[in-house]
């Protein structure tokens, strides 16, 4: 028994002599994958912090062939990480990866390698899922009404709508979660009633879309006294950037220049007179509240003041319910660049690049372009550390531009700011890959910027076109009726926003605005091209559209250029060369459409003599215009 227990114990001190010999190796191993630890720590810093999540992720797949661990190759163990990642991350240079491992002080690892592996659209803000709004109410309409509620549920969002009764028919009110009608079409600037409905549906957020009420400080303020939070600056900021007037101040303030002309609002005719004098004409008049062009009058002479004055503070009103007023000196022929913003709560602001709004009608946009063709790096530098300047100096939050003017010699004026969504927003998304409005919302609900400016990059060229009923031979008289017939464009690099479909009826209530048509390109020749066969696509029957003026703008050779002013329709007789690339004479209508617009039309007839006919400001503001351009 004790032989046998002698025996058993010697086996164990074999076994356990063994087991120590076979940990010698390891022991070993541990040595020197320690030294291994320091020399990557000294010689690599940003990669060694990394090592062990991408080990354990699998992104780091270390060949079990070669002494990688002896001593002399220890240098090889890095550069085999290197390459590693390398050939799992997409779109990163290689030289560029190393140069950046070696450095200490460089903080951009995290940010390339974030860039490679991702397949999708960038995320800017970072938001903890416990932060995340449960429902959005959207106070607004049309393709902007629709954009929102796709971003929403792509954030997993519930949305609720409000709608007028012109509009209880259109997509936003089929894909909205709930919809609202709130009654005649100047509803959508009720204040109180909109507030109402976000409490009933327990909305935890309002969206307002641009337009509207997207930039009223007071509603802004309304939804923070409810406790509703407003997708968009805080009302302080509003106040400081919404307001034409204070925005120069702000401007002035941050030290960025400004057009000659008023700090102040105009108290009165003899008031403008006066500032017009100081300044020395051209004067353009503004309204301070509101933008799309409303409320704008170019004045060159004393004689032309007083209508100028009176028209522009009558159209302001009716726009906005504001009749405040400033004015500027007028500067011929600049070119409009606008800086993409964004901004957190936590006081971070980075700007995304330009966009090029030269070409316009009677201040309203038509064509946009990103990057601009006339800025270089060095000015885009200067002119989106400026925009960024004036944000902060507003405390701005959310998404926004910052507008300037450009003269021939590359010297810029601020502007204005728009403290909101823009209906070109698309164009930037398509030259970074981010949903400003997804990033928008997040931003509202507490989420922060996680990228720098510097990690910013433009890819490629984008350009919209503004797709509107409207007949561009008559100058460009609203075009009301039924879409009998729609057909969008398709391809690569095409993006269409629009609410267009058959049967959709363009109402005289809103604006007439149809579709936002972007096409993208790895160069501006090749978004052009595909600009004008997208055009060449789009068939919209029913209504007048402006397609055919695009058509003529695409095709100019200043255009093709890029040499584009805000004088670019006049100067190139644009309107007379629309006859070149119409397209033929319309079709007949077929038996059917014709029954479809005569049933509109007597629709439309019946709805007045019911007394619907509660004048809108919006189409009172457009018929004053059109009685100012007949006369």
């Amino acid at each position: 028994m004790a032989k046998n227990g002698k025996s058993k114990e010697n086996i164990m001190n074999k076994i356990v002599s063994n087991l120590n010999k076979g940990l010698i190796p390891l022991e070993y191993s541990y040595d020197k994958l320690k030294k291994l630890g320091q020399h990557i720590k000294k010689t690599a810093p940003l990669v060694y912090g990394e090592v062990e999540n991408l080990i354990k992720s699998n992104i780091v797949t270390i060949e079990k062939k070669g002494k990688l661990f002896k001593k002399s190759n220890l240098a090889k163990f890095g550069e085999t990480i290197t390459s590693s990642l390398i050939r799992k991350i997409q779109n990163v240079d290689e030289k560029e990866l190393m140069r950046i491992v070696k450095d200490k002080k460089s903080q951009t690892f995290i940010d390339i390698l974030a860039k490679g592996l991702s397949t999708g659209q960038k995320e800017y803000a970072i938001l903890p899922k416990e932060k995340k709004f449960s429902r959005v109410l959207i106070a607004n309409r049309g393709e902007i009404a629709l954009r929102i509620i796709r971003a929403c549920r792509e954030l997993g969002i519930e949305t609720a709508l409000i709608y007028s009764n012109t509009d209880k028919n259109t997509l936003p009110v089929k894909f909205a979660d709930k919809a609202y009608c709130i009654g005649p079409a100047i509803s959508y600037l009720d204040l109180k009633k909109i507030i109402g409905i976000a409490k009933k549906t327990q909305s935890d957020a309002i969206h307002p879309g641009y337009g509207f009420l997207s930039e009223n400080a007071k509603f802004a303020r309304m939804c923070e006294e409810n406790k509703i939070k407003f997708i968009g600056p805080s009302s302080k900021s509003i106040e400081l950037l919404g307001d034409k007037v204070m925005a120069k101040k702000t401007a002035i303030k941050a030290k960025v220049p400004v057009i000659e002309g008023a700090v102040t609002a105009l108290k009165n005719r003899k008031h403008a007179l006066k500032t017009a004098k100081k300044i020395g004409y051209p004067v353009i008049i503004k309204a301070a509240s509101g933008g799309g062009g409303k409320g704008m009058r170019i004045v060159r002479s004393k004689e032309e003041l007083d209508k100028s004055y009176e028209s522009a503070k009558a159209e302001s009103y009716l726009s906005f319910k504001d009749r405040t007023l400033y004015m500027e000196k007028y500067l011929e022929s600049p070119r409009h660049i606008e800086f993409q913003i964004l901004g957190d709560q936590y006081g971070n602001i980075i700007h995304m690049g330009e966009r090029d709004c030269s070409i316009q009608r009677k201040h309203q946009k038509l064509v946009e372009e990103a990057p601009s063709p006339f800025i270089n790096d060095e000015l885009r530098e200067r002119m989106g550390d400026a925009a960024v300047r004036i944000a902060k100096e507003a405390k701005y939050e959310g998404a926004g531009t910052v507008e300037f003017l450009l003269d021939k010699n590359r010297n810029f004026y601020f502007i204005e700011s728009n403290t909101r969504i823009q209906v070109e927003h698309g164009v930037t998304e398509m030259i970074t890959g981010v949903d400003l409005v997804k990033e928008q919302i997040k931003i509202a609900s507490g989420g922060k910027l996680a990228l720098e400016q510097d990690s910013i990059k433009l890819e490629g060229h984008a350009i919209e076109c503004r797709i509107n009923a409207e007949d561009p031979l008559s100058e460009f008289m609203p075009s009301t009726g039924t879409v009998v017939n729609y057909l969008s464009p398709g391809g690569p690099g095409i993006r269409i926003s629009s609410i267009c479909h058959p049967g959709y009826k363009v109402s005289s209530d809103y604006d007439s605005l149809l579709s936002l048509l972007i096409c993208h390109g790895s160069t501006r020749h090749e978004a052009l091209s595909r600009m004008r066969r997208a055009l060449h696509e789009y068939a919209i029957e029913g209504v007048k559209t402006t397609i055919p003026f695009h058509m003529a703008v695409l095709h100019n050779k200043n255009f093709i250029k890029g040499n584009v002013t805000t004088s670019f329709i006049d100067r190139n007789n644009i309107i007379q060369s629309i006859k070149d690339y119409y397209f033929g004479k319309e079709k007949e209508l077929a038996k059917e459409q014709k029954v479809i617009l005569v049933t509109t039309a007597i629709a439309r007839y019946m709805e007045k003599k019911q007394g619907n006919n509660k004048p809108n400001p919006w189409v009172a503001a457009g018929r004053q215009e059109l009685m100012e351009n007949e006369q």
